[in-house]
């Protein structure tokens, strides 16, 4: 094994040091970059929910919202028909379930059109309203907003995070 894989399974607290401490390889909760993206994750998401709030939409609704705005302006996918839900939840990297109920609830708004696909009898076919375009338009000011303020700290290191984000993404 070498030096650094040895150093990974190390522990900062024996197994057999009692039953109070934590059999963790940090030396501390701030060494545990998981640690860090869920408490970071959770308060970018107070943020945007923050940001939305005068939107009356939730962050996925935005994200769905905005990213069907965003695929219907791609010439690419416009020759190949209407965006579909399964073309939308893959954009966005969210379940397929809970993709098809909240496209219902932003077509119950009038926010989006939910049809039947022209070619595949399977498949439902999307597109944004102009009211849902104008309320994408407007909260994505907000949304880039929040996310300057958020990021501010890193300064001219944003792109360089961004970019490792983008490493750890599944996609």
């Amino acid at each position: 094994m070498t030096e650094p894989a040895k150093r990974r399974h190390v522990r900062a607290v024996p197994p057999n040091a009692g039953s109070r401490q934590l059999a963790t390889i940090h030396a501390s909760a701030d060494d545990s970059p998981g640690l860090l993206l869920w408490q970071v994750t959770n308060e970018w998401q107070a943020a945007q929910r923050a940001a939305l709030k005068p939107y009356e939409l939730t962050h996925v609704q935005f994200v769905l919202l905005a990213s069907l705005t965003w695929l219907s302006s791609l010439p690419a996918l416009a020759n190949d028909g209407p965006v579909t839900q399964q073309q939308l939840a893959q954009h966005a990297a969210t379940d397929p379930m809970m993709t098809s109920q909240v496209v219902r609830a932003l077509a119950e708004r009038g926010l989006i059109e939910r049809t039947q696909h022209p070619t595949d009898a399977r498949a439902r076919a999307l597109s944004v309203t102009a009211r849902g375009r104008e309320l994408a338009n407007r909260a994505i000011v907000a949304v880039e907003h929040c996310d300057a303020t958020f990021f501010a700290p890193l300064g001219k290191d944003a792109q360089h995070f961004a970019q490792q984000l983008r490493a750890l993404r599944r996609r």
